[in-house]
């Protein structure tokens, strides 16, 4: 469980979700220990009836099934304010590097600091937006290929979350390189 209360109200709520060794300024970073993303009272008891400014979540989804991505994604938007968001990253089933793919492929070796081996689903653009849209978000790509392959790029502002395993982060993609790229949405819950 993460305490909020000692958080004041004037301060924007940002939680990394399943932050691993991530940690940004301005940002609260969670392990599945203090928030499961599928424990609904993990976050009435982390948040009570405070709602979240942003959510940053990189490559965890992956490692649930769809049925539970998608509580997962629930859970989110229960617990966001109108006009947050949820800035999300996962591996691309799209992204046409035979070695990236063997890497991320459901039970895949992953790489040296990342375990793919519980990877329960690789996701493509079309059923992460669904995910996210159908619990009510309103869904903008920032990062994915297409079915054809190809990268897709759409500005975004690292201040708003940044995500490591994307195009300009990522120190693998260098000198007309791209090696390792990422899935990444922003889901916005509407203001009502």
């Amino acid at each position: 469980m993460i305490n909020t209360n000692q958080i004041p109200l004037s301060t924007p709520l940002r939680i990394i979700i399943g932050a691993g060794d991530q940690c940004w300024q301005g940002w609260i970073p969670t392990q599945k220990d203090e928030l499961n993303l599928l424990s609904p009272e993990d976050w009435e008891k982390s948040f009570h009836s405070r709602l979240v400014d942003a959510f940053l979540c990189e490559h965890v989804w992956e490692h649930l099934t769809e049925l539970e991505g998608r509580a997962a994604t629930n859970l989110c938007f229960k617990y966001l304010k109108p006009g947050g968001y949820l800035r999300c990253a996962v591996p691309d089933a799209n992204f046409p590097n035979p070695e990236y793919q063997k890497k991320v492929q459901i039970g895949g070796p992953g790489q040296k600091d990342h375990p793919a081996a519980d990877h329960k689903i690789v996701y493509d653009y079309r059923l992460f937006v669904d995910v996210f849209a159908n619990a009510g978000f309103e869904v903008d790509l920032l990062e994915y290929c297409d079915d054809l392959g190809r990268f897709h790029y759409n500005q975004w502002s690292m201040s708003d979350g940044p995500i490591y395993r994307s195009l300009l982060l990522d120190r693998r993609n260098r000198d007309g390189n791209m090696c390792s790229v990422s899935l990444i949405v922003d889901a916005r819950k509407p203001i009502k």
